[in-house]
């Protein structure tokens, strides 16, 4: 059987794998999943094709459109429109009805199939009767579709029907040259592939253009057939492979994961939408209930499922997982996938290239496991690798000459890896389409830079900005605005209002849920009163971004709700705007974000207008929004915007307590009087400036623990019992034969540290590892060892990409990591139990972490960015910290209360507190040049004086 379109190959297929299972659909509610097999999807399909010749007026260019949900069906709906044969477009029940009706009229859109589950056709009705209005309606009951014939109405938005008529039939084609084709080329021939040949399209989906519209792209069965057979081949597909269909069906990568797995005999495994914004859930369905071996997906959701449950499930040694796909947004760097491997992953990494202009891919790379594994080449990128069957793939200057060496834009195409965009109705064959990415061709290898003008990648989806702006600017409520994607991470819309209104910005927004997909949807509305102009007459937007932020930095000083009736009523509000609701739709306690409309670009939009109305940043909000009902996510935020008054009623009682004559004894004996969750551990510790902490506990709240010299001291006489070695300072050129790891270190490894010394009596050292952060490490690292027998020792640190990381000391492999609210430039420090770390964070929190999976114990907020590393008392096991709020903090990590807080006097406290042990005395210096000496039990300040410069702090604490 000749392999020349996409039901060749799945025929084929099935006539060797008849009775196989070709798809599982599971809603991953509980109940039995549903499953079809080869054999089941050709009958289907087959009637479909006989049904629709009957019922339709057939003609050279049919295109059916596909109004559904995912669901066991989907492949023998495809398969039977591609046999009639007509090509199918795929028409997004969620997506915005003006983009939707604009992509139907653009393919003169006759009939279309719609699923009769979920009540879709009532929806499609009422949210395109603009437009449309339906001929005739036939149900296909043994294919659970309706088949509608539309009619378009006469509307000035769009055109005509007899104008788009025209244009689909060639009276206004577009020509070729409009789409970067180069005829100069030598390899564009005169000869040319032609549309309206029958059979020759299989698929329209639709790209955003340059005018506020998307455009759409028809894809010839000869354009997508290749990337099949050859994807197929480098994933060495089985019959015994589970595939999973991540992307949508307006996505084109979708048609990969269909007919890859379809011609292959393996089996396709589709899920509810909403369940792929679940991470849990999500990596449970796949690989533990189902065991999918290939996925291909953007990186973002891969990311979703966080460094964790990658490691424990999704890349863990024992993971079905064979192949993973990688494609869409820019490649991870190779630390970034070493992190998310766990030890004995053999999953097959490959990144996947290419444009919907040239549907699918243009090219692929398999890494080399040993180039993951090798840890001195963290920071390589990873090239685009060669181009698929058939595709060609050129580099040009700003010129437009071939270049072969250096930087310029990359061009896609091949002789017949082409499609028809906007009006084409016929292309040359080998035309070359410019990707508008800029690349590096560097040793025949072409690596991807990014993209240098309004263009940008979001959500693994092409978005113009000038696109953004132009649809903005067309709402009738908005005079002008300036858009920007804020440090590549947020989308920041600037609005200038057509007339002053209390609810301008959530009208704004209503509104653009009407137009803007998904993905082009702002993360954040700015409403200004005017934009400001650069000297030649531009937008400013430097000033603009200085507005944004000086609004988010006034976030921190928004007092929020006054109250838990307030704030129910608040989030009420906020619930239905950011899922376009009603405002007296009634929302039940129990309900879900997700499967109440929302989705994850909603969830982070909610998700900033709750931090927003709250004044502050709340810890796993986002993870809440995801996961929990109304109600869960009312109670989060209750509980930490009411903490403060807590707070504050605890250090009323205490200063009730501080007007009576008790003695240290006393505070020792209401501090102990709750027993930690946990049980104490012994272990040592090394923190910030080489203090060292010994814990010697056999029994749960011990409070004999002992703080040791600093390291400095330690080496001064030359012995330490802590770390059990043995260290003798050797003249200049000699060796170190004493230097052993003890077991409580690299007990696995056993190394023997001899090494010669280099120069001047100094060691010499060697890199063992590196971990990628991600950003700046200013906070110096925590190293926790276990005194229970631990197989190895711990390294905490934290970064300012908001990441903190505990790190096995002897692999470097990442153990656990969080992403906590802001920067992180505090050091950890190990709470007396040792079972908790403690660090500082820029947005305002004390974060209380379990040292041993990072979950959260305890947070406790300050009234400003957390810098100071915290001090522990080895008696009392109180927490001391300072704040950039001018405030010094004592904590109870037991009671997760506040004991006291103390104003220093002026100035942020950005040094740690030095705890003396005789004479008593908590040590705090401030920016403000002040020094106070203060008791760490009753706050009271001993003495406090002035300093020059904040070096003198540093001096004192290294000589105390």
């Amino acid at each position: 059987m000749e392999e020349n379109s996409l039901h060749d190959l799945v025929q084929r297929a099935a006539h060797i794998h008849s009775d196989k299972i070709a798809l599982c659909f599971d809603d991953c509610s509980g109940a039995t999943p549903e499953y079809i097999t080869y054999n089941e999807v050709i009958n289907g399909a087959r009637e479909l094709t006989s049904l629709l010749n009957i019922q339709c007026d057939i003609n050279n260019r049919s295109v059916f459109g596909l109004y559904c949900q995912p669901g066991i069906n989907l492949a023998s709906w495809i398969l039977g429109i591609l046999q009639v044969p007509a090509a199918y477009v795929p028409v997004d029940p969620e997506a915005p009805p003006h983009l939707s009706a604009h992509v139907m009229m653009q393919c003169c859109l006759r009939y279309i199939l719609i699923q009769r589950d979920f009540d879709l056709t009532k929806k499609f009705l009422n949210s395109f009767s603009t437009w449309l209005q339906c001929d005739a309606e036939v149900v296909l009951q043994n294919q659970n579709l309706t088949l509608l014939k539309l009619q378009w109405r006469e509307t000035h938005s769009l055109g005509t029907a007899n104008e788009l008529q025209d244009r689909a039939t060639g009276g206004q084609q577009q020509d070729t040259q409009t789409s970067k084709v180069d005829p100069s080329e030598p390899s564009v021939s005169v000869e040319k592939i032609d549309s309206r040949v029958p059979g020759c399209l299989a698929y329209v989906l639709h790209t955003s253009g340059t005018t506020g519209l998307p455009k759409i792209v028809r894809v010839p069965h000869r354009c997508i057939v290749p990337n099949i057979l050859h994807l197929r081949a480098m994933f060495q597909i089985t019959p015994e492979d589970v595939l999973f269909m991540a992307s949508p069906l307006t996505f084109d990568p979708s048609v990969v994961e269909l007919f890859v797995t379809l011609s292959s005999g393996a089996s396709l495994l589709i899920i509810p939408s909403v369940v792929k914004m679940m991470p849990t859930k999500l990596a449970a369905v796949l690989f533990n209930h189902h065991r999918v071996s290939v996925m291909q997906a953007t990186p973002t959701l891969v990311r979703q499922f966080g460094t964790s449950l990658l490691n424990s499930t999704v890349l863990s040694a024992s993971t079905s997982l064979r192949i993973l796909a990688l494609g869409g947004e820019a490649f991870p760097t190779l630390a970034v996938l070493r992190n998310w491997r766990a030890k004995g992953n053999k999953t097959q990494f490959f990144n996947l290239y290419g444009i919907t202009e040239v549907s699918s891919w243009a090219t692929c790379y398999m890494i080399p496991d040993d180039i993951i594994d090798s840890t001195s080449r963290s920071e390589d990128p990873i090239p685009l690798g060669t181009p698929l069957l058939g595709t060609t793939v050129e580099v040009r200057d700003p010129n437009g000459s071939l270049i072969k060496q250096g930087e310029g834009k990359i061009f896609i195409g091949g002789r017949e890896r082409l499609c028809f965009i906007g009006n084409e109705v016929t292309v040359p064959y080998g035309t070359m389409r410019e990707t508008g990415d800029w690349v590096v061709l560097k040793e025949s290898n072409v690596y991807y830079m990014g993209r240098k003008d309004s263009h940008i990648k979001r959500h693994g989806k092409r978005l113009n900005l000038e696109t953004v702006q132009q649809t903005v600017e067309s709402l009738s409520t908005v005079e002008a605005c300036a858009v920007t994607y804020y440090k590549e991470h947020k989308l920041i819309l600037f609005v200038v209002a057509a007339s002053q209104c209390a609810d301008g910005d959530k009208d704004i927004f209503l509104e653009l849920v009407k137009f803007l997909p998904a993905h082009a949807m702002p993360d954040k509305l700015v409403m200004v009163e005017s934009l400001p102009f650069t000297d030649h007459g531009k937008v400013n937007m430097k000033e603009l971004v200085k507005v944004y932020e000086k609004q988010r930095e006034g976030l921190k000083l928004h007092s929020g709700p006054q109250g838990k009736e307030e704030l129910w009523a608040c989030l009420l509000v906020l619930w239905k705007a950011v899922l376009s609701l009603p405002a007296d739709a009634m929302i039940p306690s129990e309900s879900a974000f997700l499967f109440s409309g929302g989705d994850s670009l909603k969830s982070l939009r909610l998700s900033e207008e709750i931090e927003a109305m709250v004044g502050r940043t709340l810890p796993e909000l986002m993870e809440v929004i995801l996961n929990g009902s109304f109600l869960d996510l009312y109670n989060h935020i209750a509980n930490f915007t009411f903490s403060s008054k807590d707070k504050e009623t605890t250090e009323v009682n205490l200063k009730r307590e501080l007007n009576k004559e008790f003695s240290s004894v006393e505070v020792q004996k209401r501090t102990v009087s709750h027993s930690y969750k946990e049980k104490a551990v012994s272990f040592t510790s090394m923190c910030r400036g080489g203090r060292i902490f010994k814990s010697d506990v056999d029994v749960p709240n011990n409070r004999n623990s002992t703080p040791l010299l600093s390291l400095k001291h330690v080496e001064t006489r030359g012995h330490s019992d802590i770390t059990h070695q043995h260290v003798n300072k050797a003249p200049a050129g000699s060796t170190v034969h004493q230097v052993e790891s003890a077991d409580p270190l690299c007990p696995a490894e056993g190394h023997s540290f001899q090494k010669d010394l280099a120069g001047e009596g100094g060691l010499m050292l060697k890199m063992r590892w590196k971990s990628d952060t991600g950003k700046c490490v200013d906070a110096s690292p925590l190293l926790l060892i276990s005194g229970a027998g631990e197989a190895s020792a711990t390294v905490f640190i934290g970064s300012h990409s908001h990441r903190m990381q505990a790190i096995d000391l002897c692999s470097g492999m990442i153990k656990w990591e969080r992403v906590l609210g802001d920067r992180i430039e505090s050091s950890a420090t190990v709470t007396k139990c040792g079972n908790f770390i403690v660090v500082g964070c820029y947005d305002s929190l004390v974060y209380v972490l379990r040292a041993s999976d990072g979950k959260t114990y305890w947070t406790f907020s300050t009234g400003n960015s957390v810098k100071s590393c915290a001090t522990v008392d080895p008696e009392s096991g109180l927490v001391f910290i300072g704040s950039h709020d001018h405030h010094t903090y004592a904590l109870d990590v037991e009671t997760k209360q506040c004991v006291w807080k103390r104003h220093c006097g002026g100035g942020a406290v950005f040094s740690s507190p030095f705890l003396n042990s005789s004479p008593r005395q908590l040590y705090i210096a401030t920016l403000g040049s002040q020094l106070l000496a203060v008791n760490p039990v009753s706050r009271y300040c001993a003495w406090q004086t002035a300093y020059i410069s904040s070096n003198l702090w540093c001096l004192l604490i290294g000589n105390a």
